[in-house]
């Protein structure tokens, strides 16, 4: 392999592109034109008509940047100033909101500095971050610092906040605008969010959230049905919710673990049922492999992951996400997506990950609904990732050590 040209115009030649992005009728290998640091043109043997320099990949394994489509800023690196903790999601959530009462603005901006820099080393260039908003007429601090913190990365990383309000608070009408109304005031970048749980279980609630969101213009992303409980109905329900009132939004839910504990011809047909909407699921695997089934001094036999390729098999995006990052809920993570797809991979057995699966950490028109954030598209500033030790079969083996190219040109 030879070595990156010093110039942001080059012709990268013989890249190994993932089959759901190389263009139809090339060849495995593509050269890519990269012009002034954005995509020129994509070609299985490109001529360089440009004379541009080369920078011969040789076939290595090259991706787009990734997106971090579920993460949780605020809580992140809490863990080591804590002490024993109850397993399971209940145990975690009583944890935070002990460590909670100690935040300052300060704390969360260091924590979440730090991440944010580990993010961006690992390859990172969407996170999309919820923060916990326990009152229903005040900003959490947290909320604040986040969007400082999206002001001041933007150049680096493009943040969004989600609003992670428990399902209770929406249970009154013009408490769930007000809600809306504030989320929707505190800049761009913000979603209106919910904890969706058969512990808090009120449908009319969930059906005030998405009217709130409607009025304002707001796009949807809940923490959906996280638990192995099978009467969970809460991602069914919401389907149902988006048909009535024809939402114009785009949703995420995460985790939907109840799923994999439901009797199967229901959750499938549940599965139907979000193919048919506006739609895209997270999940969470580091997170929920630890939490769903723990209890002290067993080992666990269910698992927390949702349905993977079963929505898959139905052309419902799925991603796959960090989400707690060394805090009461998850001890493990670092921010590099690529842990939580090979974690995830392997939980799930999917098949094809290179060349299928690591769309579930580079599709930010996924997350979004915005089909203009697709990766590579031509004129956009060439942003990817060259695996120069990484092989096809082994993949995701062998990927911590990766070229980060921004703007075309080594980070």
């Amino acid at each position: 392999m030879t070595s990156h040209p010093s110039t942001s115009s080059y012709l990268l030649k013989g890249a190994r592109l993932p089959l759901w992005l190389t263009p139809k009728n090339a060849t495995n290998l593509v050269d890519i034109a990269l012009v002034n640091g954005k995509l020129e043109k994509i070609e299985s043997a490109s001529a360089n008509d440009l004379g541009l320099p080369v920078w011969d990949l040789q076939g290595a394994l090259t991706l787009p940047l990734m997106v971090d489509a579920h993460t949780h800023l605020d809580k992140t690196l809490t863990k080591s100033r804590m002490g024993s903790i109850t397993p399971g999601l209940l145990g975690a959530i009583q944890a935070m909101m002990a460590d909670r009462a100690h935040w300052t603005p300060e704390d969360v901006y260091q924590r979440a500095h730090q991440a944010l820099t580990w993010s961006y080393e690992a390859g990172v260039q969407h996170l999309r971050t919820h923060c916990d908003w326990w009152e229903p007429n005040a900003q959490p601090i947290a909320w604040q610092v986040l969007r400082e913190l999206a002001t001041a990365w933007k150049d680096k990383i493009s943040i969004e906040r989600v609003s992670l309000i428990p399902l209770h608070l929406y249970a009154d009408a013009a408490q769930a605008k007000s809600l809306a109304k504030q989320v929707a005031a505190s800049g761009p970048g913000a979603l209106l969010g919910g904890f969706v749980h058969t512990s808090n279980w009120d449908l009319q609630a969930l059906k005030n959230l998405f009217a709130a969101a409607q009025a304002e213009g707001l796009n949807v992303d809940l923490h959906m049905d996280e638990e192995l409980n099978p009467a969970a109905q809460g991602l069914l329900r919401t389907t149902e919710i988006m048909r009535e009132i024809d939402f114009e939004g785009h949703v995420v839910c995460g985790h939907t673990c109840a799923l994999s504990a439901q009797d199967n011809t229901l959750a499938l047909q549940t599965l139907d049922e979000v193919a048919k909407v506006n739609m895209a699921l997270v999940t969470l695997p580091l997170t929920n492999l630890l939490l769903q089934d723990a209890v002290t001094g067993k080992t666990p036999t269910k698992r927390g992951l949702t349905l993977v390729q079963e929505a898959r098999a139905r052309s419902i995006p799925v991603m796959v996400a960090s989400d707690n990052v060394q805090d009461p809920f998850c001890t493990f993570g670092s921010y590099d997506p690529l842990e939580a797809l090979s974690t995830g991979a392997l939980a799930a057995q999917l098949p094809q990950v290179f060349d299928d699966a690591t769309q579930s950490i580079c599709r930010t028109d996924w997350l979004t609904g915005h089909a203009s954030q697709a990766p590579f598209q031509m004129g956009s500033a060439a942003n990817f990732m060259v695996f120069e030790q990484a092989n096809l079969w082994g993949f995701p083996s062998q990927t911590h050590k990766r070229l980060v190219i921004r703007n075309g040109m080594p980070a």
